[in-house]
């Protein structure tokens, strides 16, 4: 784990809220010349603490489409068996986001789908495809309090 600094954790901050901050923005922010601020962005880029910057889009402005968060827990707790399922979540464009979680639920996924036959029709393929899935519960988002959770691009056209 790279060990970070003051000043690498303002860096962090700031451009976690405005990825397309300007150099001279950034570096009077953090009070570093813009040289070694931007030194130190390029340095977390190489290392991977910064993985990529991306556009926080309001999906429900440009669709008519559901949010929808699933609770997954599987019958079985093998290696296999859980990679088998990640494996066919990891192809699913419904899903923006999988979290293998401990505690009482094995899998937290989020959804982005066109309507709720839509998802319907999804958590059917998956339990025809016999995954192991021994329950899952449905959660239909009626409003984002803080934080999308839903980056990915729906992309079930």
């Amino acid at each position: 784990m790279m060990k970070l600094d003051r000043y690498d954790l303002a860096i962090l901050r700031i451009l976690a809220q405005d990825g397309r901050i300007t150099k001279s923005r950034l570096a009077e922010q953090v009070n570093l010349s813009i040289s070694p601020a931007w030194e130190r962005v390029r340095r977390l880029e190489e290392s991977g603490v910064i993985r990529g910057y991306r556009t926080d889009i309001d999906w429900t402005k440009a669709f008519n489409g559901s949010r929808i968060i699933v609770e997954v827990t599987l019958a079985r707790h093998t290696a296999h068996d859980m990679r088998r399922f990640e494996e066919r979540i990891a192809e699913a464009p419904e899903v923006t986001q999988c979290h293998a979680t401990g505690g009482g639920v094995d899998y937290v996924l989020h959804l982005v789908s066109k309507d709720i036959d839509h998802y319907q029709r999804f958590i059917d393929a998956l339990l025809t495809d016999e995954l192991g899935i021994e329950r899952y519960f449905t959660y239909v988002v009626t409003k984002v309090v803080k934080g999308g959770g839903f980056e990915g691009m729906p992309a079930w056209e």
